[in-house]
């Protein structure tokens, strides 16, 4: 089974998140996409990062009607800080017939060199690269390498400081959130402050 890895915050997750992961699931070879939750670090302060639990449950109201998407918390089991390399070392061993591959923004790759092995990464894993509005250029030793794959994707401009500052101001944000993700966020008076 092939199964793409995308992870993120999620703080919330949004219909941005849910398109992309979708269209993947839809239109590439990929059986599954993982919504893989980062945790929250301990060491750092992040104001505004929702509990650990608290997103990953918004992830799986997210996609509980998509078949081929679902929630992922494997990196909550694991040391932190957590790298994205130890994370599929870990799943390779736990899944040996899956095969595993990373979905990013294309904007993340400029500093993908700067990832821990991320030689490592590229020699054994196929990067699925979903299209940015950003500043951001690809790094020539990124641009014509067998193992990153651009994706025709539609471009989402939302983001989920976006969504949280609206939230603060006493916005409407519904239609940017899965329906049981506005309920729950609505409910818990989560980001009002």
């Amino acid at each position: 089974m092939k199964v793409g890895l995308y992870f993120g915050t999620f703080n919330p997750v949004h219909i941005g998140h849910i398109i992309i992961a979708n269209h993947l699931a839809e239109n590439s070879e990929l059986d599954q996409i993982w919504m893989v939750l980062t945790p929250h670090n301990p060491l750092k302060k992040k104001a505004g990062l929702l509990e650990d639990y608290h997103r990953l449950h918004m992830v799986h109201l997210a996609t509980e009607k998509f078949e081929k998407i679902q929630a992922s918390d494997i990196e909550f089991k694991l040391p932190q800080p957590n790298y994205t390399i130890n994370t599929l070392v870990h799943l390779e061993e736990k899944f040996p017939k899956h095969e595993f591959s990373l979905i990013m923004g294309e904007d993340n790759l400029k500093g993908f060199h700067k990832w821990k092995n991320y030689e490592a990464i590229l020699a054994h894993y196929h990067l699925y690269v979903y299209p940015r509005i950003s500043e951001s250029t690809i790094p020539e030793q990124f641009k014509d390498h067998p193992h990153i794959h651009k994706i025709e994707a539609p471009v989402i401009e939302l983001s989920s400081t976006f969504i949280r500052n609206n939230i603060k101001e006493g916005k409407n944000i519904e239609p940017m959130l899965p329906e049981k993700v506005w309920e729950y966020i609505d409910h818990n008076l989560f980001y009002r402050k």
